[in-house]
């Protein structure tokens, strides 16, 4: 008997899928598994029914814990994509690991996904898969389903489908990040209506101060209270959305060349990648932070691509595990007009001396302030030269 693990959210796309991995590609079974990283509680609701309504054997994986820490080490690294805090991107490798290990202990003979050619997913989930014995199948891909098709199938082969708020937008959301596209939104000309917004609210002249404690580079505690990653990052969410924190509208370049119009909320991410940064700023040298700007691209780059259990990105690791045993200390964050801006930042490892850049001192240290003369002299020289040409 033929049996394949499908990725399974009860959407439009999957959905389908399962009957056409019967007709289409004979296996006898499907297995559908829906993994957590941090969904909302009704798109569980939503999968059990519809796995119930077709028959289909389910499971439901909890990788909250994984994803959240997955998603502080793209805080350590920075990880921002195209100017976004990355989000989809960081958790597909771990839904797609949680699968497998499904497909791995029920003999699966195949894993799948319910991905179309043009989309990033396609080649994150196929990443992790590869590396396997397991046949990969994509049902949307290889056989050149659109939207229009997969629900005059579902209407006619009578599946309980809704295609997602009655099908006007496509919305993946994590503990981390909320994307929303498809529908009027595909046109870059289109204003996006305030509805299309769970997560954060309209900027209001309310003002807040927060303080985020820092160890090794990792959040653990806000204004004094300790927190789990899952537990910091919700409040996060919450706390920094009321005020309209971390919205993107951006026109976004995917791996396979085609720019499409994206837009996302990442209240949590937004706040701790800015305190983050601060909290880097204080404690790390300048020939640290310069070169650092480029390992933190690399990360992001290949978290974009959903390759994290690259080498590369074992030795990025390596640099930036070393810089963040300094990054422990506290920075407080307001919270004002739609921003979360650092205004404050505290640690034993700071690179700064009040007293040496104060304008009330005459002396660095030891160093006079005339010594600076002759550096000044030597500063430009050969721009002078050039110039004098």
């Amino acid at each position: 008997m033929k049996t394949v693990a499908l990725a399974f959210s009860g959407g439009l796309d999957t959905t389908v899928c399962v009957p056409l991995l019967e007709e289409e590609y004979d296996y006898d079974e499907v297995i559908g598994v829906t993994v957590d990283v941090g969904q909302p509680e009704e798109e569980f609701a939503e999968a059990e029914e519809t796995a119930e309504a077709l028959d289909l054997e389910h499971y439901v994986i909890d990788a909250k814990d994984a994803f959240a820490e997955q998603c502080l080490d793209a805080v350590k690294a920075n990880a921002t994509y195209q100017s976004y805090p990355l989000g989809t991107a960081l958790a597909r490798p771990v839904i797609a690991e949680a699968i497998l290990d499904v497909a791995k202990e029920n003999d699966c003979d195949a894993v799948a996904h319910g991905c179309t050619g043009k989309g990033n997913d396609q080649l994150r989930f196929e990443a992790v898969w590869r590396a396997s014995d397991l046949e990969v199948i994509a049902p949307v891909r290889e056989l050149g389903l659109t939207r229009k098709w997969e629900m005059g199938y579902a209407d006619e082969h009578d599946l309980p489908v809704e295609g997602g708020n009655e099908g006007v937008w496509s919305i993946d959301t994590n503990l981390w990040s909320r994307s929303v596209e498809g529908g009027n939104l595909e046109d870059p000309g289109y204003v996006p209506p305030e509805e299309i917004y769970e997560w954060t609210e309209q900027p209001s002249a309310e003002t807040e101060l927060l303080e985020i404690e820092f160890e090794d580079g990792k959040p653990v505690a806000i204004d004094g209270e300790s927190m789990g990653a899952v537990e910091l990052i919700e409040y996060l969410n919450e706390f920094a959305g009321k005020h309209g924190v971390g919205r993107t509208d951006l026109m976004e370049d995917r791996m396979l060349g085609l720019k499409v119009r994206e837009n996302y909320e990442h209240p949590a991410a937004t706040t701790l990648l800015n305190a983050h940064e601060a909290l880097e700023g204080l404690v790390l040298t300048k020939e640290e932070r310069s070169f650092k700007k480029n390992i933190d691209h690399q990360w992001a780059e290949k978290a974009y691509e959903g390759l994290l259990s690259a080498p590369l990105v074992d030795a990025l690791d390596g640099f930036i595990d070393t810089t963040q045993e300094k990054v422990t200390g506290t920075v407080t964050v307001k919270f004002e007009g739609g921003q979360a801006r650092a205004v404050a930042r505290e640690s034993e490892h700071a690179v700064y001396s009040e007293d040496a850049a104060s304008f009330n001192t005459e002396t660095v240290g030891k160093i006079e302030q005339a010594d600076a003369t002759g550096v000044a002299k030597y500063h430009g020289y050969q721009a002078r030269i050039a110039n004098d040409e």
